[in-house]
């Protein structure tokens, strides 16, 4: 495999955790928002750090900062186009990258002009960078007990279909497991299958396979992490046959305490097990990884082949909200990368 021209996908992406620290330096200093450090390099520093952070709750306070900055427009649409910037020269083919409109209204946004903000940043971003697509996930949020953030959960959902087909392509759950039961919000995910929304929605990470179970329930067939799915065979069963993919993002599991190393984490048994298994970086910059540290993890401490790789890709973009057009397009191209791996392995010139 050639990492550099592999063609990667990446379905869990969080816009907030995978900026550029100098921009948020920059942004934040100019608005006058007190940082966690005095310089630049500290401030990387402290991201760095993110990776000894004791749980996930104290792992998710490491967006504070880049969510002060990311309250207007402008700050918005520069930072989602240079994350397609920073995609693209990492060779990725696709990504969905998402947010929740609901967090960047502190300062007079709306939630319809957060999202039209992301998404002109995906416009320049693609404009920019031809060679690459890219699908905006809209996020909803568990912030505390359910009807805390209930309106602005529905208005989320209710937002979605108006920019499907624009750069949208489906919404989430996301935010703190284990606050309050996650089948409390199956009326929400009942409301976008009414209005034809694919979705996604984050289970099984920090809590345990009860939750994936709710996920599915709400006809979920992309679970963002699920890996503790493993512990419960029957719903693994399930699982398969239903045809979920998992969103397994193995340094943040590792990173948030929910699995203990690369080696303990079950991704490759799930996979060997027939269950859809695709990689992903999660926050790239809060996790401090690409997507091709992650493939690196999984190879060389995961037991993942470089054969599995290339299914996991297939997987991904199987499993995405990508127009057809698209899928079909990045399939050929993992196609042509796979028997120009297999003609030079024939050949002797690659093991």
């Amino acid at each position: 495999m050639n990492e550099k021209y592999f063609p990667k996908v990446e379905l869990h992406l969080h816009l907030d955790g995978s900026f550029l620290p100098e921009t948020v330096w920059e942004l934040g200093r100019a608005k006058g928002i007190a940082m966690p450090a005095d310089t630049l390099e500290g401030y990387r520093e402290y991201l760095r750090a993110t990776q000894h952070c004791k749980s996930v709750n104290e792992y998710l306070e490491r967006f504070d900062h880049p969510l002060q900055v990311m309250q207007d427009a402008p700050a918005l649409t520069r930072i989602t186009r240079e994350l397609v910037e920073f995609l693209s020269a990492q060779g990725m083919a696709y990504a969905e990258i998402r947010f929740a409109p609901q967090l960047h209204v502190q300062k007079g946004l709306t939630q319809r002009q957060a999202v039209e903000a992301v998404l002109e940043g995906r416009r320049q971003g693609m404009e920019n960078c031809p060679g690459i697509e890219i699908g905006i996930l809209l996020c909803m949020m568990c912030v505390g007990d359910e009807s805390v953030n209930w309106a602005a959960n529905c208005e989320t959902v209710e937002l979605a279909p108006a920019y499907l087909g624009r750069g949208v392509v489906g919404v989430d759950l996301a935010g703190a497991e284990g606050i309050v039961p996650l089948r409390k919000f199956a009326p929400l995910f009942r409301r976008a299958s009414e209005l034809g929304l694919p979705f996604t929605c984050h289970a099984g990470d920090s809590q345990g396979s009860d939750t994936v179970r709710d996920a599915m329930d709400f006809g979920a067939k992309r679970i963002g992490h699920g890996h503790h799915i493993y512990e419960d065979p029957a719903l693994c069963r399930r699982a398969k046959a239903e045809g979920v993919t998992l969103e397994i993002c193995p340094t943040s599991n590792i990173q948030c305490k929910t699995r203990a190393s690369y080696a303990a984490h079950p991704a490759k048994n799930l996979l060997d097990m027939g269950i859809g298994v695709c990689i992903n970086t999660d926050n790239m910059t809060l996790a401090g990884v690409e997507l091709a540290d992650e493939y690196r993890h999984c190879l060389e401490e995961m037991g993942f082949t470089a054969q599995d790789l290339v299914e996991m890709d297939r997987c991904a973009i199987r499993a995405s909200f990508a127009p057809q057009a698209v899928k079909e397009r990045i399939l050929a191209a993992l196609d042509d990368e796979a028997a120009a791996d297999a003609a030079l392995a024939a050949a002797g010139k690659i093991d």
